[in-house]
């Protein structure tokens, strides 16, 4: 492979490269709030050559009865190297992650990736919409792939435990506005945000028609987001771990180094009796 992407690619360079055995698709679209949604959409129609991934059976470990991990674990790096080499995932292999966004869920299988040390893994820009709206080819056909060897191994420095999170240089929350400031809370016990965080919502990243805002857009964002705190220092979290990946991938995207992801989040923060914080 002679050039490996890393951010964001357009729906005309992923039909590029259709049905190239290099290139691995990967159908994320998921649905929180009913979770066969996804799966069924991908059922339905989907990129010829996809694979789906489900956010709770592939992309996310068990969950704990204590709360620890939150609602979205990590999985075990042994279920990752199977489940990534079962799609087809091996050295140099191009992987491309949509969902039916600009990276809401894709994000986190981007983030996995990079975790596991595979860097040649991009989120379709606008997602299936995109896709769609451009006439691309479209299948319901679902063939296995061919089984490849992955050989990631787990990068733990980019996951910042509990006990670790309040030490942060910089806390970013990726939820959205009246979710931070404590105003409403449809998914875990307590409302409210991790004392010190910012708020930095993952569409803040797409503009109003659901594609990546320009690089230098980007980074003039993040470097008055961050103010004297390094990037590669900073702590991002979200509910459960999925969409602060998008706020990762957007500072790659702006051409800073990837912050540390707190994957537990606010599922977690929120469960093991974490201080509150509410308001702006």
């Amino acid at each position: 492979m002679s050039a490996i992407y890393t951010t964001v690619l357009s729906a005309a360079e992923v039909a590029a490269h259709l049905g190239e055995p290099a290139w691995v698709l990967v159908d994320c679209r998921f649905d929180l709030m009913a979770p066969d949604a996804g799966e069924q959409a991908y059922r339905a129609g989907h990129i010829p050559g996809a694979v789906y991934a489900h956010l709770d059976r592939d992309l996310s470990g068990p969950r704990q009865p204590t709360g620890e991990g939150g609602r979205h674990p990590l999985p075990a790096p042994a279920d990752l190297t199977r489940t990534f080499g079962g799609w087809g995932i091996g050295q140099g292999t191009q992987v491309v992650a949509y969902d039916a966004q600009s990276g809401h869920y894709a994000a986190r299988l981007w983030w996995l990736l990079r975790f596991m040390g595979h860097e040649a893994v991009a989120v379709l820009d606008g997602g299936w919409p995109a896709w769609l709206a451009e006439r691309l080819p479209v299948t319901t056909a679902s063939d296995p792939p061919a089984t490849r060897l992955f050989e990631g191994a787990p990068h733990w420095e980019r996951l910042v435990a509990l006990d670790a999170v309040a030490a942060a240089p910089r806390l970013v929350d990726a939820r959205a506005p009246e979710r931070f400031r404590g105003e409403m809370e449809p998914l875990d016990p307590v409302a409210g945000h991790i004392p010190g965080a910012l708020n930095r919502p993952y569409t803040t990243n797409w503009d109003a028609a659901g594609r990546w805002r320009a690089q230098e857009t980007l980074l003039a964002e993040f470097l008055e987001l961050l103010g004297d705190a390094p990037a590669a220092e900073a702590v991002f979290y979200c509910g459960s771990g999925v969409s602060a990946c998008v706020n990762l991938l957007a500072m790659v995207r702006a051409g800073l180094p990837e912050g540390r992801l707190y994957l537990g989040s606010w599922s977690e923060w929120s469960r093991v009796g974490g201080p509150v914080a509410r308001g702006r």
